[in-house]
């Protein structure tokens, strides 16, 4: 609900006018000042800024709009006033589109009824009626037979049969296998969804903040004519009055404090960079708008991430390039998860084609999708749904308000919970919260080893109930098997459900 606008400014002649996003009709004019949330799709009419798109996208870094460009709903505008014209209606926008899709998409999802569940219904009338009809029909049968040895044996019948074992052991065994994920740094809500980690067939990933840290680093200094050192240090004291992602990145790596005394002049020009003067210096730091608009031939090769072109008096100095950073776990987590046969590994993201596909070609996934908006994940997911089996299930593994529909449409929607959004830990099924993408193949193999753990307690409980169940029928076992059979099967399965909480070595 966090993205969810409050109000928006309507342009009445000279007047502006806060209304309900709902009373907005497309083509009216609506302004954005700083700081104020995108209440409805639209295009920009007038002013320029840059926009955080983060709540949507799942990306840090802002993107720019100018006259012409597309705005959506439930992002912020960072600095500059917008005028745009509404595109279209608050209930079409896409802000309203994410609220709805994570209102339905849980409804969309198939829960199988546990095996004990249905065995239970059926079990229990069946046993009770036997018993009555061994108590009853052979004394009046059967030459000789009595009532008090038929009603024994029906009695014992009664006791082996009771469910204890069954009802007692395998539910336990998952509050086991629970309580050992959760050791390990994982949430998981419910039973149904660590039987279900053991079936999956593909996980699907978000990329910022779940297989990268969704932190902007400087990963690369070029420089041209000057060391290293030195470019990073005049782009670092240049950016230094601006608290864009990108400026804070550089001050970052720059480590030093910046000597303010140092620094005149500084005039931030939006969507293009800094002109500041450092040290009597004139510096220029900035993309290639601004290069271009103070003509100064700059690196025109492909480059991957974020660019920083600096210039000192004109002449060019270098480049930086500044780059969100692949977790230190997440190549570790696909090569897990592919031995653990996981058929498909797939990333869907906001950001763009070259960089999703650097990021999926260094982790070893299978396929990729990028620039994608919360709707086209969902959509994405839908199609990558008909690829799996019928019994398999699918994952998806997310961190933002972004993947909140996507988490809930899944079969096991898998949550980021240090640093991941509380929309997403809300949406989700199973909550890692260290952070670590390892940790999914970790809890698929707790779920596997708890399902193996219910599997041997309901075969052992039922082999056992039905060979004494016969041999009671027939007289030939005692009261005391009868019991035993009964509380030391619940007794013993209970002890294997305990291994589940064991996941030391897993």
């Amino acid at each position: 609900m966090d993205i969810r606008p409050d109000y928006a400014n309507v342009k009445k002649g000279d007047e502006l006018v806060k209304v309900d996003p709902d009373e907005v009709q497309i083509g009216d004019i609506i302004v954005i000042k700083a700081g104020e949330k995108i209440p409805l799709d639209g295009k920009v009419i007038e002013g320029s800024s840059m926009i955080d798109t983060s709540a949507l996208t799942g990306e840090s870094v802002p993107r720019e709009v100018e006259v012409g460009s597309d705005i959506l709903s439930g992002c912020i505008n960072i600095n500059g006033v917008i005028t745009a014209e509404v595109t279209k209606e608050f209930g079409e926008s896409t802000v309203s589109k994410i609220l709805d899709l994570v209102e339905n998409a849980s409804s969309k999802k198939s829960n199988s009824e546990q095996f004990i569940t249905k065995f239970a219904r059926y079990y229990t009338p069946v046993v009770v009626i036997i018993a009555v009809f061994l108590a009853i029909i052979p004394p009046l049968v059967i030459d000789g037979a009595t009532f008090s040895d038929w009603i024994y044996r029906a009695l014992a019948f009664l006791v082996v049969s009771c469910p204890c074992a069954l009802v007692i052991s395998i539910p336990l065994s998952f509050f086991g296998g629970i309580g050992g994920a959760s050791k390990k740094g994982v949430l998981v809500k419910g039973s149904n969804y660590l039987e279900a980690l053991a079936e999956t067939e593909i996980v699907v990933f978000d990329k910022t903040g779940t297989l990268t840290k969704g932190v902007f680093n400087v990963q690369e200094i070029h420089p041209e004519g000057v060391s290293k050192e030195e470019l990073l240090e005049l782009t670092a004291h240049a950016e230094s009055y601006s608290n864009h992602p990108i400026s804070l990145s550089l001050k970052r790596a720059y480590s030093k404090e910046i000597d303010n005394g140092r620094i005149s002049d500084v005039e931030e020009i939006s969507g293009h960079g800094v002109i500041a003067t450092v040290d009597g210096k004139k510096v220029m730091a900035g993309n290639i708008k601004l290069m271009k608009m103070m003509d100064i031939p700059y690196f025109k090769g492909e480059l991957i991430g974020t660019i920083v072109h600096v210039a000192v008096n004109n002449k060019y100095i270098g480049y930086i390039v500044i780059a969100d950073e692949v977790k230190e776990d997440s190549a570790q987590a696909i090569k897990e998860l592919k031995a653990a046969n996981i058929k498909q590994t797939v990333m869907l993201t906001g950001d763009n084609k070259s960089i999703g596909s650097k990021v999926a070609k260094e982790l070893g996934l299978d396929k990729v999708y990028a620039e994608l908006l919360p709707a086209d994940k969902v959509e994405k997911l839908e199609e990558i749904f008909l690829q799996k089996s019928k019994k398999g299930k699918l994952a998806f593994v997310g961190d933002g308000i972004n993947d909140a529909p996507v988490l809930a449409r899944a079969d096991i929607g898998i949550a980021m919970g240090g640093l991941g959004s509380d929309a997403a830990i809300e949406a989700a099924d199973v909550v890692i919260m260290t952070d670590e993408p390892s940790k999914i193949a970790t809890t698929m193999k707790i779920s596997k080893k708890t399902l193996k753990i219910a599997h041997q307690n309901i075969v052992f409980a039922i082999g056992i109930k039905i060979i004494v169940l016969i041999l009671s029928a027939f007289g030939i076992t005692t009261m005391w098997a009868a019991i035993f059979a009964d509380v030391g099967v619940t007794i013993i399965a209970v002890l294997n459900a305990f291994r589940a909480l064991n996941v030391k070595n897993l």
